[in-house]
């Protein structure tokens, strides 16, 4: 058993990909993918599904490691960004070396912040420095940094 991907559901998928390409150093894995049919509807439960998007290779991973899935459904339905503490998923962590510089390129990249960068040591297993921003999207994002 390994873990395979993540998936964000999107409003405009080549631009979320495009987010995560250029401010987090994801790649994008061919192929691009468009997919509806009956398969796809008994999948997922719905009906007449059609979806479009990409896989984004995760940084620090060979080229068979987990991805980030992001699709753009064709009746997607809007909901309001979560706050970090709504039960279900919540969000995706990098970890990254420079906290502080990768926040700034998220905010330079339509991004905006969710709380300010915070330090705390953790016994037995160092200092964390963190924080949470949003994608363009509103999705939750963590970045971390240890020493």
């Amino acid at each position: 058993m390994r873990f395979a991907h993540t998936n964000i559901v999107s409003v405009n998928w080549k631009k979320l990909a495009n987010f995560y390409i250029s401010t987090l150093d994801c790649k994008l894995v061919p192929p691009i993918r468009k997919q509806s049919g009956e398969w796809l509807d008994k999948g997922t439960g719905l009906k007449n599904a059609k979806l479009e998007g990409a896989h984004l290779l995760l940084p620090g991973y060979c080229e068979n490691g987990p991805t980030l899935e992001i699709y753009e459904y064709q009746n997607g339905i809007p909901q309001e960004p979560i706050l970090p503490n709504k039960r279900g998923f919540g969000h995706i962590a990098f970890e990254v070396k420079d906290v502080a510089q990768i926040l700034e390129r998220i905010i330079q990249n339509g991004g905006q912040t969710q709380g300010i960068i915070t330090k705390k040591e953790v016994k037995g297993v160092g200092e964390i420095t963190f924080v949470y921003a949003r994608d363009p999207e509103g999705n939750l994002i963590e970045l971390q940094q240890w020493n």
